[in-house]
């Protein structure tokens, strides 16, 4: 006879929903904390690290730490790292009183770039066209996608049921964390794989997908999709593409990144990485995907096409300036980059070279905040635009 089970037990403090639909570790008063744990946070992950490192060496320029936006932005209470590269040398690097060379930060949506790389290689290889529609590779994919062409999902660019609005506390994006584990689904026994989660995203009622305006519609989900997609079109695991961009970049640390319960990389915003780390993320798109032990990753002729590709407006950063989305980055100028939320950002130029990357986390309700956000990265536009 079966004795009967006494066990206590309590939700997960971190990941329980405590208030405006939100986990503990996402809550204005613990949300510096908890992007700085967030790869111990999340219920699934993979860790990735690099058998060569990057060397980088340190050749400060006062010039940097000289600009009004350097000092305003890096003594200001979000900050936590800027730090600024060429080829193999650092130029600047300033860390805030609380934060430390070792510390892994959630990079979130800068994540996504990952995809402008992999995409990339498989165009240079003729294995996808980017003019045919997801449902040609991807048979069970929702009506949220199924008719959407490649490029445009690539460009942030179409309009379906799935939305992003941080300031919505039942916004998609929330509601698709406890895919990937940064929260508890309401029904614990409720387990949900990402593909699964994606193929259900449906077309607006008696809507097509066309974007009816000039400006992006910005979704992780397409970049999830496209994640989907490279695994189909190469028949290689998401994961095996990270392995070996990570062994290009040389990272001297790990790559920490989030997953669904099946090991699926969140590529849409599961990456977490140390500072020089993400510097050195950004250095791999100054070489165009070569990397360290004659490596290579990506396509360069896809990341130069991406700065020529018109893409869709994001944000405009100053009178008559925009920032665009294209092929899996943000784009303005000569440089390519992308945001995270909460106040992360990588810049690269593409023709100087030079690499900025930013960490810092935003403490409003939603963890946005436009005029900071305009701030920082304007500031990365004047930082990568000089040639040091």
């Amino acid at each position: 006879m079966s004795k009967k089970n006494n066990l206590t037990s309590e939700l997960n403090p971190s990941l329980v929903i405590l208030r405006d639909n939100k986990a503990k570790w996402y809550l204005p008063e613990t949300r510096r904390k908890g992007y700085r744990n967030l790869h111990k946070i999340n219920r699934y992950g993979l860790l990735f690290r690099s058998d060569l490192v990057l060397k980088l060496t340190t050749n400060y320029n006062k010039d940097i730490e000289e600009k009004t936006s350097v000092k305003k932005m890096t003594n200001h209470k979000y900050f936590c790292s800027l730090l600024v590269g060429k080829n193999q040398e650092i130029l600047y690097e300033k860390y805030a009183s609380d934060f430390s060379k070792s510390q892994p930060q959630t990079i979130m949506s800068i994540t996504k770039m990952f995809i402008n790389l992999f995409i990339g290689e498989l165009l240079e290889k003729k294995m996808i066209d980017l003019d045919k529609n997801i449902s040609h590779y991807l048979t069970d994919i929702g009506t949220g996608y199924a008719s959407a062409k490649i490029q445009d999902v690539l460009n942030m660019n179409i309009d379906n049921s799935y939305s992003e609005d941080y300031t919505d506390p039942y916004t998609s994006s929330y509601l698709h964390e406890s895919v990937i584990g940064w929260r508890l689904p309401k029904d614990l026994e409720d387990i949900e794989t990402q593909e699964r989660y994606l193929n259900k995203i449906e077309a607006k009622k008696d809507k097509d997908l066309f974007n009816n305006s000039e400006f992006s519609h910005y979704k992780s989900a397409n970049t999830d999709v496209l994640g989907l997609l490279v695994e189909k079109v190469s028949g290689k695991p998401l994961r095996d593409w990270l392995i070996y961009a990570v062994e290009a970049a040389g990272f001297e640390d790990a790559l920490y990144m989030g997953t669904d319960r099946n090991h699926t990389p969140w590529i849409a915003g599961g990456g977490c990485l140390i500072s020089r780390d993400f510097l050195r993320y950004g250095l791999l798109f100054s070489r165009k995907g070569q990397g360290v032990g004659n490596r290579k990753v990506g396509s360069a002729l896809f990341i130069d096409q991406t700065l020529k590709n018109q893409g869709t407006k994001y944000m405009e950063l100053k009178k008559d300036k925009f920032l665009y989305y294209s092929n899996s980055v943000m784009k303005s100028g000569d440089w390519i980059g992308h945001s995270g939320l909460g106040g992360q950002f990588l810049a690269v130029n593409l023709k100087t070279g030079i690499a900025a990357s930013y960490f810092s986390v935003i403490d409003t309700p939603s963890g946005t905040d436009e005029k900071y956000k305009a701030d920082m990265i304007n500031m990365l536009d004047e930082i990568v635009n000089e040639n040091y």
